[in-house]
């Protein structure tokens, strides 16, 4: 039996590796407008998913609509079955099921809805299902836009972001400054590609409720799963392959004294999990100078700025190991940058045991003053604090025994 997602451009999407790993035989395949209907209707597929933007267009050409599809107007489940077309609407599902999974209760909440496209119309049959107060929906033209959205959203308890702003490439968008929102109680985005958004980072700053796209992406196509093949699957085989994707794809962040060890532990981890080790201060050096001549021949700030731009174009890389120069955290731009995609562990080892060779800044200002000008930083920046006072191999797999319970 074969299966495809069907699309425009699907060069990001994740939906081939989740069926993949369920053992399905599945495929993309971008299509231009013209040729969805054809599509559709003699796909020779046993079923296929939709996404944007022809999800609507599949809700026209099925033969036959189940009652998910018909609530919103919008298909991206389809089952073909004796040669008759079956539409559904998972996304509803898959949201629900995010929702719930991060304890995000929308029942009696006032929910801001940012976007009106197709995916808004998943959100509001959700609030629909979930019985909220009231649903408000702030697009660039509509009633509530961008501009009026703090005076007449200013009830909003809970956010569901529906457009693609902040998502990869373009990481840097931010929609809406929830810091003027003071009823806000959780963000839920969309977006699953950074693992953090923007929207998403600043929730976790304010101690927020957030979850972002990747457990309603896995929850929609598992949906999609039982419906092709006719089959319950537990609620275990969801959240195991939620956490694996979630592991596969976050990137393991080192940050530390220099000397600590991050290198040496980062060459272990990336051979015991099969994960590429990209060390900053190295990449730097190919590119320019060491770190050591840029820091002594142009000075401190010259050199953080080089790292900075590194430190952006390396963080939209998922998956890898990265290894961070000591002062990495010092910019915030920077330790915003880390946890984007990034499992970030910060490793402490003694002072009396950090090799200093040839650090200029260590020697300059003292290995005991950067430490104790850093280490707020080390430790706001990462989930967990793993001490490197032993052998290598067993600070490695300290990380490797966190990282197996690791899940966004």
């Amino acid at each position: 039996m074969k299966y495809a997602l069907i699309g425009k451009k699907l060069g990001h999407s994740f939906s081939k590796v989740i069926h993949g790993k369920m053992g399905l035989d599945y495929n993309h395949i971008e299509l231009e407008e013209n040729a969805v209907q054809d599509f559709v209707r003699s796909s020779g597929l046993n079923g296929f998913n939709v996404t944007i933007p022809y999800k609507e267009l599949a809700y026209k050409f099925v033969d036959k609509l189940d009652d998910s599809a018909k609530a919103i107007g919008v298909v991206n489940t389809v089952l073909v079955k004796g040669g008759v077309t079956y539409g559904y609407n998972t996304d509803i599902f898959g949201m629900r099921y995010a929702l719930k999974r991060k304890k995000i209760a929308i029942k009696d909440k006032c929910v801001l809805i940012l976007g009106s496209g197709g995916t808004c119309k998943t959100a509001l049959e959700v609030c629909r299902q979930e019985n909220v107060k009231k649903a408000l929906v702030c697009s660039r033209n509509g009633e509530i836009n961008y501009n009026n959205v703090y005076d007449k959203a200013s009830d909003a308890e809970i956010i569901i972001n529906c457009t693609p702003v902040g998502m990869f490439p373009n990481l840097d968008g931010e929609i809406i400054d929830i810091s003027k929102l003071i009823k806000l109680e959780a963000v839920f985005d969309c977006v699953y590609n950074p693992l953090k958004t923007k929207l998403i980072l600043r929730a976790e700053e304010r101690g927020l409720k957030y979850s972002n796209g990747l457990a309603m992406l896995v929850a929609q196509g598992l949906k999609a799963e039982e419906i092709w093949l006719d089959k319950k699957l537990e609620d275990s085989v969801y959240e195991s392959l939620i956490c694996q994707l979630s592991r596969e794809k976050a990137t393991i962040a080192l940050v530390g004294m220099p000397g600590s060890g991050k290198s040496a532990v980062g060459e272990i981890l990336a051979k015991k999990l099969n994960k590429k080790l990209v060390d900053t201060d190295a990449v730097i050096a190919q590119r320019f100078s060491s770190p050591s001549d840029i820091i002594l021949s142009k000075g401190e700030e010259e050199f953080r700025k080089i790292e900075s731009q590194v430190l952006d174009e390396l963080t939209k890389t998922s998956g890898i190991i990265l290894s961070t120069g000591g002062g990495a955290i010092i910019r915030k731009d920077n330790r915003e940058f880390l946890k984007r995609n990034a499992l970030v562990i910060f490793i402490d080892r003694a002072l009396e045991k950090l090799a200093q060779g040839d650090r200029p800044l260590s020697k300059q200002n003292g290995v005991e003053k950067l430490y104790n000008d850093r280490i707020d930083y080390y430790k706001s920046v990462s989930e967990v604090t793993i001490a490197n006072n032993g052998e290598i191999e067993e600070t490695a797999q300290e990380i490797i025994k966190y990282y197996e319970n690791f899940s966004y």
